[in-house]
């Protein structure tokens, strides 16, 4: 699947219907943006999107993928269901990252706890302590971004 034949395919499709990018955005609930980025090869469609994409551009799913017209492999509901579970499994991933971030956070701070003492073990407590929370923050943020 690469990006760029599949965005320069759909726009290839759009322009063929006599459709802007809004009206695609429109007849399939996203953003124009949206569809400039996928036109542009800066992303690809969530694998929701796939089947009202197809239908608006009156192609099929193995051409989407293909990013050209001519190849099709014809079955459809498996190419929809491998893209499903890809999909389900990069945000899997991003999951456990997330995860794998806050473990190292909580570690961090155990850590921080140990040094005591003088002022040069004070303040690499606090900027392990500061960093532990940093590094938690991020991890919140990989698991619950879009």
């Amino acid at each position: 699947m690469d990006p760029s034949k599949t965005g320069r395919l759909i726009a290839k499709q759009r322009r063929m219907q006599n459709l802007t990018q809004e009206q695609l955005a429109q007849r399939i609930g996203v953003s124009n943006k949206t569809i400039s980025k996928w036109e542009n090869g800066k992303g690809m469609p969530d694998y929701a999107l796939i089947q009202p994409l197809c239908e608006a551009l009156d192609i099929r799913i193995s051409e989407l993928i293909e990013g050209d017209v001519q190849q099709t492999c014809g079955d459809e509901e498996r190419l929809m269901d491998l893209l499903r579970r890809t999909q389900e499994l990069e945000r899997q991933n991003k999951i456990l990252y997330g995860i794998l971030l806050i473990v190292l956070g909580i570690a961090m701070q155990a850590l921080s706890h140990s040094f005591y003492g003088s002022a040069v073990q004070d303040f690499l407590s606090g900027a392990l302590m500061g960093i532990s929370v940093g590094v938690m923050l991020i991890g919140l943020y990989v698991m619950f971004r879009r």
